[in-house]
């Protein structure tokens, strides 16, 4: 199993997920003689996942049924076990795009976090790209690397457990972006340029706080960085629901249906807006916003290396 090259087939040892809806799931990781508990029942391993198929719907002891999928970033970000905050889909896809990764480029990142953005990284960058990716805290990058080798992407990625702000990434000259996730981004935007290829390597920075990102597009431009600018992503979700709206009284014109054709008799057009006509109502279909709207996560400063 491989975050990056999808199989078809369940094997001992693989990381799936467990879809039983689009708001429950949950990661397991497959081994011979194991049982996992869900709601609707018990899942053996060894006769219901092994050697079936990614995608599968698999029967429960109780008589219900899950989906099994084959992991992805997206799935994985979804369903992590969270050792920090970690950036969400929304973030990350913008990330990707600003700083023009590809497959063949080599990121450097700090801090790894419980690796959300790694794994996204790592898939755009794959096969012949590399991540370097910093981790101040020990234990969490033990975690990282743990994650990495049994995800099968340990090839693609280098963990590296040290304060990027007094030792950097490393590396010198040779990173086409760098992306940083850390309380104090302005410390560590002088090893990011040095990380960065000689010209033309693009920066990321992402801060919960509007002083941070003052500080830092100070600290970019005093390193010599251009096209500094700072985005701010939110998610406004629509629901599609029928909505009934009072028709607006435009006089004896508007009265006359005579010259419209419409007979309200006819069952061809029963249930239509104009049935509603003489009830003085009529119903429409219409997106409308949730009442509560996803708030702010942070802010993204990108910048060039001129």
């Amino acid at each position: 199993m491989n975050f990056v090259e999808y199989g078809d087939t369940i094997k001992d040892g693989d990381t799936a997920i467990v879809f039983l809806g689009h708001e429950s799931m949950f990661p397991v990781k497959v081994q011979h003689g194991t049982v996992t508990q869900t709601k609707y029942g018990v899942i053996r391993h060894s006769t219901d996942l092994i050697g079936k198929k990614y995608g599968s719907k698999v029967t429960c002891s109780k008589g219900g049924w899950v989906f099994i999928l084959h992991p992805t970033p997206e799935l994985w970000t979804m369903n992590l076990p969270h050792r920090t905050q970690i950036l969400y889909s929304t973030d990350i896809s913008i990330i990707t795009m600003m700083l023009e990764l590809k497959p063949g480029s080599i990121v450097c990142e700090s801090g790894t976090g419980s690796g959300s953005l790694s794994h996204a990284l790592i898939r755009t960058v794959a096969p012949t790209g590399h991540l370097y990716t910093v981790e101040f805290h020990q234990q969490r990058a033990e975690k990282a690397r743990e994650e990495f080798r049994e995800h099968g992407v340990e090839h693609l990625v280098t963990v590296t457990n040290q304060d990027v702000c007094k030792n950097g990434f490393g590396v010198s000259n040779i990173a086409d972006a760098v992306f940083l996730d850390i309380p104090s981004p302005w410390e560590a935007i002088g090893h990011a340029k040095s990380a960065l290829k000689a010209e033309g390597g693009r920066i990321c920075s992402f801060s919960p706080c509007i002083e941070q990102v003052q500080r830092t597009c100070l600290a970019m431009e005093e390193y010599g960085f251009t096209e500094i600018n700072t985005l701010e992503i939110l998610l406004r979700v629509y629901n599609v629901r029928t909505v009934s709206l009072q028709i607006p009284d435009l006089g004896e014109a508007a009265e006359d249906n005579s010259g419209t054709g419409f007979d309200s008799s006819n069952p061809s057009h029963q249930g239509s807006p104009c049935a509603n006509l003489q009830e003085g109502t009529v119903q429409f279909k219409s997106g409308v916003p949730l009442r509560e709207v996803v708030g702010h996560t942070g802010y993204l400063t990108f910048a060039t290396k001129s």
